[in-house]
C-alpha cells in the first residue's frame, strides 16, 4: 500500500479504542510495548495512548521493526481468506461443479458451522448456497453452449431433474429452458488496499464495481437486475479478471486509465454525467458545479450531484475526483476516507 498522509493522533488513537473499521486501510497502529503492529479493527487489548505509534502501510511498519499481530493479521489484504478456509477455496476452484457436503468439509478438518458463518459474513449466504449459486452458474452457461437440461443436471451434481429446475428458478427466476431470457451477471469479490470490492460484469462488459461494505450496495444490486433483467451469480468471467488486473495495476501506481469495457444502464442525463466523469483526466477534480457547466447545464449541479451517488461503478467511473467549489471532500459512496486516499494516490503518480 502506498503511503498517504494520516489523521490526527487523537482521532486514530479514537478509532482504535473503537474498532472502527472506517479507518481500516488508513493506518495501523504500532504497540511499543509489544513490538507488533494492528489493524484498528484488532480486537486485541488496548494499549495506552503514549504506545502506540502510527503507520499509513505494513511496510512502514515492518521497516520500523514490528512484527505483524497474530489475531489481526494485518499483512494479508482485507477480506481474503484466512488461512483455515483457503484450502476449501482450493478445492472449489479446481471442482467447481463437486458438491461439498458438511461431512466432507469436517474431512478436511474444518467445522461446517464455522464455514457457515465466514460465507454468511462475507457473502450473505451460507456455503451450501454459495456452492449451488456457482453451479447454477455453470449450468447456464452450458445450457447455452447447448447441453440438455437432464445433461447439465447431473453434470453439475444435482441428484435429478426437480431439484435442479428448483433451484435454477429461485435463483434465475426462469426455468432451465428459458435460460436465454435472462442476462447472466457474474459476480465476485476483489481484492484491494481499500478493503474488498464486489464486481460484476456480463458477457459484454462490467456492469458493477462497489466497495463491499457499502449500504446502497444491496439497492445497486436491485436496480442492476431490473435495468438488464439479470441474475446473478457468484463466478468468474475473462472481464473480471481483466478488471481485477487493470485495478492492481492502478493502485501500484502504474495505470491511469483503464480499458476494460464498461455497462452503464441508466437514464439519458446519468449516463452523460457518468461519460463526464471519465473524462476528468487522472488526477484532476473539479466541483458539481464545474460538471454541470461541462454538460451545458449550468443549473444541474444538485442533479449531477445526485447522478453522481448513483454511479455503479466506482474508481474506474471516477466519481472520486468530484470535490465541493470549496475544495472539501463531500460526497462519496464508499467513504471520505477512501476518497481521501484515491485522489492523494492518483496526485502522487500525476
Amino acid at each position: 500500500m502506498d503511503t498517504h498522509t494520516l489523521p490526527d493522533q487523537e482521532t486514530m488513537f479514537e478509532a482504535l479504542v473503537n474498532r472502527n473499521s472506517s479507518f481500516e486501510g488508513i493506518f495501523f497502529a504500532a504497540i511499543k510495548t509489544t513490538g507488533i503492529f494492528c489493524r484498528p479493527t484488532c480486537t486485541a487489548k488496548k494499549p495506552l495512548a503514549e504506545n502506540v505509534e502510527y503507520f499509513s502501510s505494513c511496510k512502514e511498519a515492518l521497516l520500523h521493526g514490528y512484527r505483524p499481530c497474530k489475531i489481526c493479521t494485518p499483512e494479508v489484504p482485507l477480506g481474503s481468506p484466512p488461512k483455515w478456509i483457503r484450502s476449501l477455496f482450493d478445492q472449489l476452484q479446481e471442482n467447481p461443479e463437486e458438491k461439498i457436503s458438511d461431512y466432507h468439509i469436517r474431512t478436511m478438518g474444518l467445522e461446517p458451522s464455522r464455514v457457515r458463518r465466514w460465507f454468511k459474513k462475507h457473502y450473505g449466504m451460507t456455503f451450501q448456497a454459495f456452492q449451488r449459486s456457482m453451479r447454477i452458474n455453470l449450468a447456464i452457461g452450458a445450457l447455452r453452449n447447448g447441453d440438455s437440461v437432464t445433461q447439465t443436471a447431473f453434470a453439475q451434481g444435482f441428484d435429478g431433474l426437480g431439484g435442479f429446475g428448483k433451484r435454477f428458478k429461485d435463483l434465475t427466476g426462469v426455468a432451465p429452458r428459458e435460460n436465454q431470457q435472462k442476462t447472466l451477471v457474474h459476480i465476485t469479490r476483489i481484492l484491494s488496499p481499500l478493503g474488498p470490492l464486489v464486481a460484476g460484469s456480463t458477457e459484454a462488459g462490467v456492469c458493477l464495481l462497489e466497495f463491499a461494505d457499502r449500504p446502497m450496495l444491496e439497492t445497486q444490486l436491485k436496480r442492476l437486475k431490473k435495468h438488464l433483467n439479470a441474475a446473478l451469480l457468484p463466478g468468474s468471467s475473462p472481464l473480471l479478471a481483466q478488471l481485477g488486473e487493470e485495478l492492481s495495476r492502478y493502485f501500484a501506481g502504474e495505470l491511469k486509465e483503464f480499458s476494460v469495457p464498461l455497462i452503464l444502464p441508466g437514464s439519458t442525463f446519468q449516463q452523460q454525467v457518468w461519460d463526464a466523469l471519465r473524462q476528468i483526466p487522472y488526477g484532476n477534480t473539479r466541483s458539481y458545479q464545474q460538471q454541470a457547466h461541462v454538460l451545458h447545464k449550468p443549473d444541474a449541479a444538485r442533479a449531477v450531484a445526485r447522478a453522481n451517488g448513483d454511479n455503479r461503478i466506482a474508481i474506474v467511473v471516477p466519481c472520486h475526483r468530484i470535490i465541493g467549489k470549496d475544495g472539501a471532500l463531500r460526497g462519496y459512496g464508499g467513504g471520505i476516507w477512501r476518497k481521501k486516499y484515491l485522489l492523494e494516490l492518483e496526485s502522487k503518480h500525476q
